[in-house]
């Protein structure tokens, strides 16, 4: 089911009057031009409840998003019908531009399993129409379909596989960080930032506010839910906790700003809302007993990288560095490590779902060399998360992952040096919205170095959709022509199917 041409048409002339008629008198609630230029969102769905979000923003790149510094009134409501003649929620929420008058709205005493159509109200203006659906009920063995995507380079490319993906027949997607690059890289650009590199709170809202004004991605968000994690472009490349890649001073500083800037721009629910330099986002999310949805963090809480480059934090690739081994190092963090294993004894679902944001399997490159930015620099910290997978009986585990700008299919094992041992989960990684692949001479070994890596394939952007059914677990590679280009098609590169309590991929 799409959103109508009536619906999206009903939006479009809200916008155009929205334009026309606000004039900048500074009243309370009256705008120099249309605020919702950024959209509206959803997110974390649960059985009886889902977050609506939007931004107030008439001047979106400009510091204050073109608003007076005061709280402003939003009204909101949700339908059962996108013509909105059958309301079932309504309400009133303050856009404080402490939070550069974002909303985030929590909307309760929903039905599950059931599609819902919202939209804001601000003075004059009325925000597009948004379209989204609450989780299954908790005793529910119903299918669940979800899409999971990562990496969308401004510069790189258009986001023309949010397009496709907002014509899939999805439950869920998962986005699975890189929302947006603090700042320029890559080759062959086809469009620009709005500035430099990235710093300060103004400067994190003025670059979501680039992204989020593409309206490929609006629509994607406008029709189905979200559930977000980041990784480290949201804040800076290859930051570990509280260290920069170029070891800069104050980086907790600038890690705030880049937190409380993806809160106010992602459909989060308000009790994700930063503390200091702090924000909790790992939380697990139930889709009845079908599939529970285990959302990690590897970023915020992970211990520095390992036989770093001289006078450089971050990402490095080595081949002896003892260090690497060391058993108290971890990518999570203990405290999200026992939360975890907790999540996963307790789950009740026939499929455990592990949200992450990069490739967990090994990969050995030539000389035997590892990249300590991803699970290869915290081996110990990835054998006991396989290990706490493949304690419960009767389920089946997926590690889904993106960050390499490539899609991989691997059997996941608890020692890949060994090809006798058991296969414990199945890994699908998913390519780029739109940044730019690896190099295929530095890759085009990695299957017959690593032959638990069943598929990879780093020239193709796109996403991956996945159908979680009571036997088995259906996935598409769904790669677009070229990022290139704004209308590029889109098609299927591969399939796989996994059948529940066999991990393991095969081709479909």
């Amino acid at each position: 089911m799409t959103i109508s041409r009536r619906t999206f048409l009903n939006g479009s002339l809200a916008m155009l009057l929205g334009s026309a008629s606000f004039s900048q008198v500074g009243a309370k609630n009256s705008f120099s031009s249309y605020p919702f230029k950024l959209g509206v969102a959803s997110g974390y769905p649960r059985p009886d409840s889902v977050v609506l979000w939007t931004r107030l923003a008439p001047e979106p790149i400009k510091v204050g998003g073109g608003i007076s510094p005061e709280p402003l009134e939003v009204k909101w409501e949700m339908s059962l019908d996108e013509g909105f003649l059958k309301v079932v929620r309504s309400g009133k929420k303050a856009a404080s531009p402490r939070y550069a008058h974002s909303v985030h709205v929590q909307v309760p005493g929903l039905r599950p399993s059931t599609t819902y159509y919202y939209r804001f109200f601000a003075g004059d203006a009325v925000s597009p129409v948004g379209r989204t659906r609450t989780a299954p009920a908790p005793d529910s063995l119903s299918a669940v379909s979800f899409g999971f995507a990562s990496c969308q380079m401004y510069e790189q490319g258009y986001f023309t596989a949010h397009r496709h993906m907002a014509q899939e027949d999805l439950d869920l997607v998962l986005f699975l960080g890189d929302y947006i690059y603090e700042h320029s890289w890559g080759d062959n650009l086809v469009r620009k930032h709005e500035g430099p590199e990235v710093y300060s709170l103004d400067q994190y809202r003025s670059r979501y506010a680039c992204y989020k004004m593409d309206a490929d991605l609006q629509a994607c968000h406008a029709r189905f839910p979200w559930v977000v994690t980041w990784d480290d472009h949201e804040v800076d490349n290859d930051y570990a906790n509280d260290l920069a890649e170029d070891l800069e001073s104050n980086f907790l500083s600038r890690r705030a700003a880049a937190y409380q800037a993806f809160y106010e721009h992602m459909p989060l629910p308000e009790t994700f809302a930063p503390h200091s330099s702090d924000m909790q986002i790992y939380q697990a999310l139930d889709f009845g007993k079908m599939a529970r949805f285990h959302v990690l963090d590897d970023r915020q809480y992970r211990d520095h990288e390992v036989c770093p480059k001289p006078g450089r934090g971050g990402s490095n690739i080595v081949a002896d560095c003892p260090e690497r081994l060391d058993p108290k190092r971890s990518i999570l963090g203990f405290k999200q490590e026992d939360w975890l294993a907790k999540s996963l004894k307790d789950s009740p679902a026939a499929w455990d779902v592990i949200v992450q944001q990069t490739l967990m399997a090994q990969v050995v490159r030539p000389g035997r060399k590892f990249w300590t930015d991803g699970w290869d620099g915290y081996p110990a910290a990835r054998k006991r998360l396989l290990e706490a997978a493949s304690k419960r009986a009767g389920t089946s585990t997926l590690v889904v992952g993106g960050d390499i700008h490539a899609y991989a299919v691997a059997d996941l094992k608890l020692d890949f040096d060994d090809a006798r041992a058991p296969v414990v989960a199945t890994e699908i990684c998913g390519t780029s919205i739109s940044s730019q692949g690896p190099d295929l001479k530095a890759t085009e070994g990695w299957m017959q170095a690593n032959p638990h890596i069943k598929y990879f394939n780093g020239t193709a952007r796109g996403y991956v959709t996945v159908t979680l059914k009571k036997e088995e677990a259906n996935i598409a590679l769904r790669a677009i022509e070229t990022e290139k280009k704004p209308d590029a098609s889109i098609n299927t590169v591969a399939s796989f199917v996994v059948e529940r309590g066999k991990p393991g991929a095969k081709r479909s």
